[in-house]
């Protein structure tokens, strides 16, 4: 039996590759609604960042977000992920 390869993905903020699951999908459904996919099953054009304040703030500083999904994301809805992203953020200690 040969090992499963993992899936790796590469964060748009630290630009580091990671196992698919360990990040979160920002996906441009077909409609253009500017989303983050909890399921990474959601159709679209995606981008992965790391649950994390930091890279998301450096990802979107950098517009590496609008350059990836190839269109111009709105300040709300990035609001709206950044604190979602918030939420996510695991604090080790």
């Amino acid at each position: 039996m040969t090992p499963r390869k993992i899936p790796l993905r590469r964060c748009m903020g630290c630009n580091e590759s990671k196992p698919k699951k360990e990040l979160v999908r920002v996906v441009r459904t077909s409609t253009g609604e500017i989303l983050l996919d909890t399921t990474g099953r959601t159709p679209g054009r995606g981008a992965y960042v790391c649950p994390c304040e930091a890279c998301f703030a450096k990802a979107r500083r950098a517009k590496r977000f609008e350059r990836a999904l190839e269109c111009e994301i709105p300040e709300e809805v990035y609001d709206a992920m950044a604190s979602r992203i918030a939420g996510k953020e695991t604090h080790a200690g």
